[in-house]
């Protein structure tokens, strides 16, 4: 059974044939990541029927990524914690005529926003998009406040979501987590009133006043150490890789929450020592509702949070890997059907490469079919083995079909080398099928 047979296996459009054709496009988007829809499909034949399959009134991205939830939700079920990662992207059409789409950073920028929720395990193993949302800004009239639904509700409505799965997975911890844009006291007083079935864990950029007068940060600041975590910063926007110093502090605190009553929360306070001269020291404040009595418990936080990394790379292979600001398409219904399913794809690029990492020993075919794991080996002009291969065998594999050079110090293959070579595959697999059927292979 393919990944997407597996992966949609309980998709319901209505209509069996919509289901197949959902299937079978997911598996030609993901053969083909960064083709077009055209240059993914076999033929004239399956672009028109991809085509009708976008802009089919019974087909809707929640549908399709309702299906992926349910699947997500079997392995998050098997994880004792879960991260649940959100955050907000601009998707660029600027210059293309596609209605539906409105302003983004800049007023005459044409785009749309999407915000997904993205799962991964504490050991970085991604699980699924369990929710997201698109829309577009409406345009400003004049000097008046832009109109429509404040943006910021997206981030409590998605921790909404995440508390109704995890009281449908209560042997599974579900743990929110934000960047500073999720710094907002409704998102904190709607996890309190709902109990907390979520924690959540997000940056703060709120210096906010204390009752007793003084400021937050200050206090916490105040406090003695609960001790140091080293660990390695990875390079990222100009930066270089190096080894990073925090001492730790954290303090249980109360703040006003606009209700007449107050809301208890602990700030965790990671500064870096002796940052390299010419660095920036690296700071991070953030804000849980955990208690943090330990260097144990800290530590756990702040591994946690680094783990907001891994939507980074979400979202580069989504719009990198999967080209989705390039997809030329009628309108913005049919748009949101298509990301629907590459960001399904995009999912799996990432998964590939952490399974690869985690568990190089998993058998490829768990993942990848025969033909698939075979070409990466006559590709690469090696003997294809008569057993089951190691999946990070394959995967370096593939990924040397992209550029990755698997010398010795090279480390393991990243996402983009592994999108690239899969492709390469595609295009093997797909013209030895071709020949098997007339006989000729």
């Amino acid at each position: 059974m393919s990944w997407a047979k597996q992966e949609f296996e309980t998709i319901e459009l209505g209509d069996a044939r919509l289901n197949q054709r959902a299937v079978l496009l997911a598996e030609r988007l993901g053969q083909k990541p960064g083709a077009s829809i055209p240059g993914a499909c076999e033929n004239w034949a399956e672009t028109a029927a991809a085509y009708r399959f976008l802009r089919n009134e019974q087909v809707g991205w929640e549908e399709v990524l309702s299906a992926h939830a349910q699947a997500s939700q079997a392995r998050i079920r098997e994880h004792p914690v879960v991260l649940c990662i959100q955050d907000t992207t601009e998707l660029d059409y600027n210059g293309q005529a596609m209605s539906g789409l409105g302003p983004l950073s800049f007023e005459a920028q044409r785009g749309l926003y999407l915000h997904p929720t993205y799962v991964v395990s504490p050991e970085r193993e991604p699980l699924g998009v369990t929710n997201a949302w698109t829309w577009a800004r409406e345009f400003k009239q004049g000097d008046a406040p832009r109109g429509g639904v404040l943006e910021s509700v997206r981030w409590v409505e998605s921790y909404e979501r995440i508390a109704e799965q995890a009281r449908a997975l209560p042997e599974t911890r579900h743990v929110c987590i934000g960047d500073r844009e999720s710094d907002m006291l409704s998102l904190l007083v709607k996890a309190r009133d709902l109990g907390y079935p979520a924690d959540y864990l997000v940056r703060c950029q709120h210096n906010r006043v204390l009752p007793e007068g003084d400021k937050l940060w200050e206090r916490v600041m105040a406090g003695t150490p609960l001790g140091s975590v080293r660990f390695e910063l990875p390079a990222g926007r100009g930066r270089k890789a190096r080894p990073v110093e925090q001492a730790l502090r954290a303090e249980r605190i109360e703040l006003a929450d606009r209700q007449g009553g107050t809301l208890e929360v602990t700030c965790l306070i990671a500064t870096e020592i002796n940052a390299p001269a010419g660095s920036k020291p690296v700071c991070w404040r953030l804000l849980t509702n955990r208690a943090v009595p330990t260097l144990a418990a800290a530590v756990e936080l702040l591994d946690w949070y680094r783990a907001r990394w891994e939507i980074e790379l979400f979202f580069l292979v989504l719009k990198e890997g999967c080209r989705v600001e390039r997809l030329q398409l009628a309108d913005t219904d049919r748009l949101q059907t298509a990301l629907a399913l590459y960001m399904v794809i995009a999912w799996r690029i990432n998964r590939l490469m952490r399974l690869g990492r985690t568990l190089p020993d998993l058998p490829a075919d768990l993942v990848f079919e025969a033909d698939e794991w075979r070409a990466a080996f006559i590709l690469n002009k090696k003997p294809a083995p008569k057993t089951v291969p190691p999946l990070n065998t394959v995967l370096r594999l593939i990924a040397q079909r992209g550029g990755f050079l698997a010398r010795r110090h090279d480390g393991e293959p990243g996402a983009k080398t592994i999108w690239l070579g899969l492709q390469e595959i595609a295009v093997f697999v797909e013209g030895a099928r071709y020949a098997r059927q007339f006989g000729q292979a």
